[in-house]
């Protein structure tokens, strides 16, 4: 199978990995804004050749776009538009209702297949791929009934080939539960760092007494805001209804230790330490 990927960054460059070790992808296609990442791709054998989008989604069975949510949605009606009913696209973006929406109307629809890995990492690039980064988790498909039965097909074998489990959402509720889950973990993080470098102007100090913890926490801060200003954008209403929910928490805290009541700061860890046993499981 030839594979067109639209996009050699982490997770572009991770999906042409797994699937030339499954032996699913006979030749992949590399196509990128930046030469630098085409090159380090093809030097990392990750991509067979290098290409035009024209060309590139031309030739390949199955084009998979991964590139940042904006842009995918303005460019994905341009890829329809180009292959034939034989061919199968696909996405990797983590909000959907735009994309979704921004394909509707598409009269080549049905060869389109939304589907988001959740995963992903702070790094960008080729250099950043990882082969087995999918391993395990959950592989999205949003609105599998607007997709062609052979096209729905071709991506769930895809995702079984990523070693990830398919899970079948509507995109609106993809979108609300990504908000809930992973969108509000960047935005903490994102704050967390600033109010860290607001308060501690001593950068030698922050590097001396970083903890694991709060490297950990802190992790997501260092994701690109060319990624994550798009997705805050197109997920703006979710985003915003679990914003508003984690600034009562932090109140919560806040004002049990205003007033010393520390019980209370022990009972909100304690509900917090249900947590785990979700996560455990």
């Amino acid at each position: 199978m030839k594979i067109g990927i639209v996009g050699i960054g982490l997770i572009g460059g991770s999906i042409a990995l797994k699937l030339k070790q499954k032996g699913i992808a006979d030749f992949i296609y590399g196509m990128d804004n930046s030469d630098k990442n085409l090159d380090e791709a093809l030097h990392l054998n990750i991509i067979d050749e290098k290409t035009d989008v024209k060309n590139g989604i031309q030739q390949s069975d199955v084009i998979i776009i991964a590139i940042p949510v904006d842009v995918t949605r303005k460019i994905l009606p341009e890829v329809l538009d180009i292959i034939s009913e034989s061919q199968t696209v696909m996405d990797v973006g983590s909000t959907k209702a735009g994309i979704v929406d921004a394909v509707k109307n598409h009269p080549k629809r049905s060869r389109f297949v939304a589907f988001h890995p959740m995963w992903g990492t702070e790094n960008s690039g080729p250099k950043a791929a990882i082969a087995e980064s999918f391993s395990g988790k959950a592989g999205v498909i949003c609105n599998k009934e607007e997709s062609a039965a052979d096209a729905l097909l071709l991506a769930e074998n895809i995702i079984k080939n990523l070693d990830m489990h398919v899970m079948y959402m509507n995109a609106e509720a993809h979108d609300m539960h990504t908000a809930y889950i992973s969108h509000i973990s960047h935005l903490s993080s994102y704050a967390l760092a600033n109010t860290v470098l607001e308060k501690e102007k001593e950068e030698e100090t922050i590097f001396q007494l970083a903890s694991s913890g709060f490297s950990s926490t802190v992790r997501l801060a260092k994701s690109h805001p060319e990624m994550w200003v798009p997705i805050f954008k197109q997920n703006k209403e979710n985003v915003l209804d679990v914003l508003n929910e984690h600034m009562l928490q932090l109140q919560k805290f806040k004002s049990a230790l205003e007033k010393d009541d520390f019980e209370y700061v022990g009972e909100l860890i304690k509900n917090a330490n249900k947590i785990r046993e979700i996560l455990d499981k």
